[in-house]
């Protein structure tokens, strides 16, 4: 993923809208000290020092497109009370559409307070309504769903499991998705998943999908069986399993599964993350983005929002800023074969497809960028054997390499399509191939089946092996003979 596209996305937010339905509470935070017992009772005494007051459930996800620049319209059921009416006066002041909000005097507006010293959670208070909406509330919010629904680029559904989203609500947004065409993605509750029937892509964490699904997940093998099953029961499109330091899984009822790698970081509060995820991935869906790469970036934003203590907003400058680190230092893509057989046994656990190349790649190229960014597109992630500057000698004679293996190795580990760089000094590359197992084997359109050293290794365990044609005309050789016809006599 280039910046350029992120900052295309960022920019285009200001035009997309989005549609948020769900359940809309205020997380209230009392921050204080801890430093005595009460004489009244065994417990803490904490000395508040500051408060704070957010939107949470489907407030937070409206406040995530909101810092994303993406405009938002609000639909949903509030009682008839002071913090109903605090919620509605926060929304218009932040710029949301508050039109769908139904006011019921006979419900009690969700608040949640939780008590907070020394960074952790002392205590959390729940004053809120959970029955499922009167007649003619969940009447008067169908028919605003009916005829606003269709005004926007992507419908999220955040279930919170407080009675706004009932049966009838649910059925009438699949049904307006599928008849607008507008993806309708949804944040589950519950272990019965047939209510969200005909969405888009539903989000659920690990734990959710095992009861929802009824399948211990421990495994690859597990993960996917409880994905096709619960793909099935609810007629999904998608389904996209959040597995907390294991990152994330997409699952799509036609391709094959994408697997995406959390970004290490110290976790302070998963608070809200699920909303950072319905945000970022309903945005990038509405600004056409394919889901797997709209799931890798929310997967990127949810990995800063899990940084952060409470319910928190990730911006587009956090996110390109996290992105572009990532990036940085080529050192980090280049492994040793012990190392590296390690990390790609713990990404096959994963369920991750491991690409193996090698060559050269002496004076890098376009050629060179072409062929390894096709080798790329054949699983979830590219390892690139490089031949030391011996082997180079003793396959292309004495006067190469041009470029000395720790350049090389740099200049290509820089390449976004590449995700490891391991040197060998051996004229094949037949022991990292033993060692690392990939799934798939890639070399030059130049080359035969037969002829690709370690295809027996490769196809014996079930991988294949993929000819990628080169460019025309682009060679090393070609640039060293321009060069020498150029300033040959200089």
């Amino acid at each position: 993923m280039y910046r350029k596209d992120l900052n295309t996305l960022f920019l285009r937010a200001r035009q997309l809208s989005a549609l948020v339905v769900g359940d809309l509470m205020l997380d209230e935070y009392l921050w204080g000290t801890v430093d005595r017992i009460s004489p009244e009772a065994p417990v803490q005494v904490v000395e508040v020092n500051r408060e704070d007051l957010r939107l949470g459930g489907a407030g937070n996800v409206v406040n995530n497109l909101l810092a994303l620049g993406c405009r938002v319209a609000v639909a949903s059921v509030v009682g008839g009370d002071e913090n109903g009416t605090l919620l509605q006066h926060t929304f218009t002041g932040k710029g949301a559409d508050v039109v769908g909000v139904i006011e019921d005097p006979l419900r009690q507006t969700s608040r949640k307070t939780r008590v907070i010293a020394a960074h952790q959670q002392i205590v959390r208070i729940d004053r809120e309504s959970r029955e499922p909406l009167s007649p003619g509330c969940e009447e008067r919010l169908i028919s605003y769903l009916r005829g606003h629904a269709a005004d926007y680029q992507v419908i999220l559904v955040s279930d919170y499991q407080k009675g706004v989203l009932t049966p009838a609500v649910l059925a009438a947004l699949m049904a307006i998705g599928r008849e607008s065409g507008i993806p309708v993605v949804v944040d589950p509750k519950g272990n019965d998943y047939v209510k969200y029937r005909g969405a888009t892509i539903l989000t659920p964490n690990r734990k959710e999908a095992e009861a929802a699904a009824g399948i211990a997940i421990g495994d690859a093998a597990s993960l996917e069986q409880a994905a096709a099953r619960l793909i099935g029961q609810a007629d999904l499109a998608a389904l996209l399993i959040t597995r907390s330091e294991e990152g994330m899984s997409l699952f799509r009822r036609d391709g094959e599964p994408v697997h995406i790698p959390t970004m290490a970081r110290e976790v302070f509060d998963v608070t809200g993350a699920g909303d950072t995820v319905l945000a970022v991935l309903g945005l990038a869906l509405a600004g056409g983005w394919p889901l797997p790469e709209a799931a890798w970036l929310a997967n990127q934003a949810a990995g800063i929002a899990v940084s952060k203590l409470g319910t928190s907003t990730v911006s587009p400058d956090e996110i390109i800023e996290e992105i572009g680190r990532g990036h940085r230092d080529s050192s980090v893509k280049l492994k040793s074969l012990e190392v590296l057989a390690t990390i790609v046994a713990r990404e096959k656990e994963r369920g991750r497809k491991v690409v193996f190349t090698n060559g050269c790649f002496d004076l890098l190229h376009a050629g060179h960028v072409k062929y390894l960014q096709k080798a790329r597109s054949f699983g979830d992630l590219l390892v690139l054997g490089l031949n030391s500057d011996a082997s180079v000698r003793r396959l292309k004679g004495a006067n190469r390499p041009l470029i000395g293996e720790e350049e090389r190795a740099h200049l290509l580990a820089a390449l976004d399509c590449i995700d490891y760089v391991v040197l060998f000094d051996e004229d094949t590359p037949l022991g990292l191939i033993e060692a690392i197992r990939p799934d798939v084997l890639v070399k030059g359109g130049d080359y035969t089946r037969e002829g690709v050293v370690g295809h027996e290794v490769v196809e014996s365990y079930g991988g294949r092996v993929e000819l990628v044609e080169f460019v025309d005309g682009k060679s090393t050789t070609n640039i060293i003979e321009k060069i020498l016809q150029r300033y040959g006599d200089a």
